[in-house]
């Protein structure tokens, strides 16, 4: 599933856990905040996580308070506030800002927390020597279920480099996953291969991934960074979970592209 919106000013919803959400069991959108606005959240019975995508904001739940500032998710880690059921969070406008919001049920109560950039864990994947640089991208983990088992949620990002493949070779797990797209000029694009369809992937875009074996592309020329959010399962949490297709398994060997190097000119 694909779903494509043009948000405007104020909270643009894509997934609803009390209405349609896919079978990934959240609620998902985009929040376009001006200049002086702001959002309160005051979920009794959901756990919430606004992500900072572009902008400078104060992040405000219980007696505390942040001003956070992420000009582009693409050369700055980001900031996210990540709240308790019944707990009161808002978020003001310093200046024009655009935050991810996911939200899921939660009977658990746990502590209320904003990760800071620097609590982002980052891994820099697909070196030059692996499929020939063709995966090369940064894996950004907020929080998943070994550093916050509380949550029913994982939250990250993925910063795509132009023309690179991500989330590949093709796999599955059990738990539903969102893609939130973002591309550093907003005409790119690229395909999103999930469900078993091809998506065209653009800016402000979601794929919905349900079932079946997915992975990413971004178009030469445009930089993409997608937020993923996984659902955990009752009894079967994401826990790193990847089952590979069998048939591109081969892709993993040291030495699956050097074949090819020889037809280099």
């Amino acid at each position: 599933m694909y779903i494509q919106k043009k948000p405007e000013a104020g909270y643009t919803p894509y997934l609803t856990l009390d209405g349609e959400n896919y079978g990934t069991g959240m609620d998902a959108g985009l929040l376009v905040l001006k200049k002086g606005q702001h959002y309160e959240i005051w979920e009794k019975e959901k756990e919430a996580a606004l992500l900072l995508l572009e902008g400078r904001v104060e992040f405000a739940w219980q007696d505390k308070r942040q001003e956070a500032d992420r000009p582009d998710c693409f050369h700055y880690d980001p900031w996210c506030l990540h709240l308790s059921r019944g707990v009161r969070g808002t978020v003001t406008a310093l200046d024009h800002a655009e935050i991810y919001l996911q939200m899921t049920d939660n009977p658990r109560d746990f502590e209320s927390r904003l990760y800071a950039p620097q609590d982002t864990m980052v891994q820099h994947a697909g070196n030059q020597g692996e499929l020939m640089g063709c995966m090369r991208r940064e894996i950004k983990t907020l929080f998943d279920y070994e550093s916050a088992p509380w949550s029913n949620m994982v939250l990250g990002e993925v910063l795509n480099f132009p023309g690179k493949w991500s989330s590949y070779p093709p796999h599955y797990h059990p738990q539903p996953e969102v893609y939130f797209y973002r591309f550093d000029h907003p005409q790119g694009f690229g395909a999103s291969f999930a469900n078993g369809e091809i998506y065209i992937s653009r800016h402000n875009g979601m794929t919905v991934i349900n079932h079946g074996f997915h992975s990413q592309v971004s178009a030469p020329g445009y930089a993409m960074c997608y937020v993923w959010g996984i659902r955990h399962l009752p009894d079967d949490p994401w826990r790193k979970t990847r089952i590979d297709e069998e048939e591109h398994e081969w892709l993993w060997k040291d030495d699956a592209n050097q074949h090819i190097f020889s037809l280099e000119g």
